[in-house]
């Protein structure tokens, strides 16, 4: 087992308050999805409030929804993102959020047992905004092996 876990953040810039009717569907699906996630192999971690998401957590902004969570590796991950029930919903995404201008994923190695909070994903997000992907902030694109 590696001394390492996988840390991600993407956030997204809505189009309707969460509250709205254009958002219902989007909503309607966080529980089913988030429970896909966490029952997906190498999933780890991921931030949430007492209600089970992260909706409430707005530090990017008061329209931007944030997520954050830990795996076991990159490959676990991409599984989950790209080759489950998940991407149904990420197909979806133009109808309730806008296209990102700049990066809005980020991945980057943690120490096995820590858990990233939204200050320090914000930081990676910079970075990879800033200097492209380096083995401290990356994509899927451009993947990064763990810390030896």
């Amino acid at each position: 087992m590696s001394s390492f876990e996988l840390a991600q953040l993407n956030i997204a810039l809505m189009n309707e308050p969460l509250e709205s009717p254009g958002m219902k569907e989007f909503v309607d699906n966080l529980e089913r999805i988030n429970q896909l996630a966490e029952s997906s192999p190498g999933f780890v971690w991921r931030l949430q409030t007492d209600e089970g998401d992260a909706t409430a957590l707005r530090p990017f902004g008061e329209d931007y929804l944030v997520n954050i969570s830990v795996w076991e590796d990159v490959e676990s991950l991409r599984q989950y993102v790209y080759r489950s029930a998940h991407v149904d919903v990420m197909k979806r995404r133009k109808e309730w959020f806008q296209k990102a201008q700049d990066a809005y994923t980020v991945l980057w190695w943690i120490e096995a047992g820590h858990r990233p909070n939204a200050y320090e994903a914000k930081k990676k997000l910079q970075l990879l905004r800033e200097r492209g992907a380096t083995s401290k902030a990356f994509t899927f694109k451009q993947p990064f092996p763990h810390p030896t």
